[in-house]
């Protein structure tokens, strides 16, 4: 069975920002919305593939006791770039909006080394990020971080003002600010005041939202679809990933771990893997579509859903009145941003 794509369709390419202004209304969810539906469809993907990513990295961190996060971002990392590389040999997708499906399957070049270099400030950010992040959770206890980092909204909100001049109306002000005060609600018994902690946790938020807000520039600038933009990540920042765990013997344990090749093991770092690479994709395409700040709300509602999950299939959570107070604020504050935004206020 022929993996290559008819050479008619005009689906092959994902789209990696809004359509044009004067696409039919059909495509809008509602009449004078902000959103379309291929907006909506990559958030719903992205919350469907980052509540189901946790849930796999979990057994393999908990279940299995596997001590390396690192490795398995590698693997996730590498695992992605393989992908990506082989649907492009197959002409199944295309790393720039200009380029043609129709290439020579002896074509090397991916991307020019301009390009790299220009999307090489979405790299840097990225692996801020990812460093600021995992220090916030090895230093922070997990309902205070999780209070601390829905915050991650308001800076977003600024990284976009900064960057891209973005201006917000007052009723998603308003839905914002019902998600921080739900935050601070549901951690409000969780006050065990830690200054580093605390300082790392709100430079992890800020690294998040230069990142969604690096995205969404690059992507616009760089003519390079979702798919680009995160082959560009991979290979820029996988080398840098791989001789961190190589300097932090993170290699050396992962060879040293006894699960390493049991069968189960081995099926979820698969599964791992290839969520990983729909979520980034996911990630990458909400924030074009939509917005920098969409995608942190989504993300907050991803933890809501991830809670819930949590209560209703492993639990053994304690029940705390003003912990359900706090998630119903949460929760209540992100549907109002989604509904705000479906209308276009």
């Amino acid at each position: 069975m022929s993996l290559k794509p008819s050479i008619s369709s005009d689906n092959t390419k994902l789209p990696l920002s809004d359509p044009p202004k004067d696409q039919p209304d059909d495509d809008k969810l509602f009449k004078g919305s902000a959103m379309t539906k291929r907006g909506a469809y990559a958030a719903i993907s992205y919350m469907s593939c980052a509540v189901l990513l946790v849930m796999f990295n979990k057994a393999a961190l908990s279940s299995y006791n596997f001590p390396c996060a690192n490795v398995i971002t590698l693997l996730q990392m590498a695992s992605s770039s393989f992908f990506l590389y082989m649907l492009r040999r197959w002409r199944v997708i295309s790393f720039t909006a200009s380029e043609s499906l129709l290439i020579s399957d002896t074509s090397t070049k991916l991307v020019s080394f301009k390009t790299l270099k220009h999307t090489s400030p979405l790299a840097a950010t990225y692996l801020l990020y990812m460093l600021a992040t995992m220090e916030a959770v090895r230093r922070v206890n997990v309902p205070m971080y999780t209070t601390l980092r829905r915050t991650t909204v308001v800076f977003t909100m600024l990284a976009e003002f900064v960057l891209v001049r973005q201006r917000y109306t007052r009723s998603v002000v308003f839905s914002v600010g019902l998600i921080i005060f739900g935050a601070f609600v549901a951690g409000a018994r969780d006050l065990s005041f830690d200054g580093y902690g605390y300082a790392v946790v709100f430079v992890a938020n800020i690294t998040t939202a230069i990142y969604l807000a690096t995205i969404a520039r690059i992507g616009k600038t760089s003519g390079l679809t979702s798919f680009g933009l995160m082959w560009c990540n991979g290979i820029l920042c996988g080398p840098v990933l791989l001789v961190w765990t190589f300097i932090s013997g993170d290699l050396k344990t992962t060879i040293d771990f006894p699960y390493l090749f049991s069968p189960g093991f081995l099926v979820i770092l698969l599964f791992s893997c290839i969520l990983a690479f729909f979520l980034n994709y996911c990630i990458f395409l909400n924030t074009t579509l939509n917005s920098a700040l969409t995608q942190t709300i989504c993300g907050n509602m991803k933890d809501l859903f991830t809670i819930g999950f949590g209560w209703i299939i492993f639990g053994g959570l304690p029940f705390d009145f003003w912990n359900v107070v706090g998630q119903f604020l949460g929760f209540t504050g992100s549907g109002l941003y989604a509904y705000f935004k479906l209308i276009g206020k």
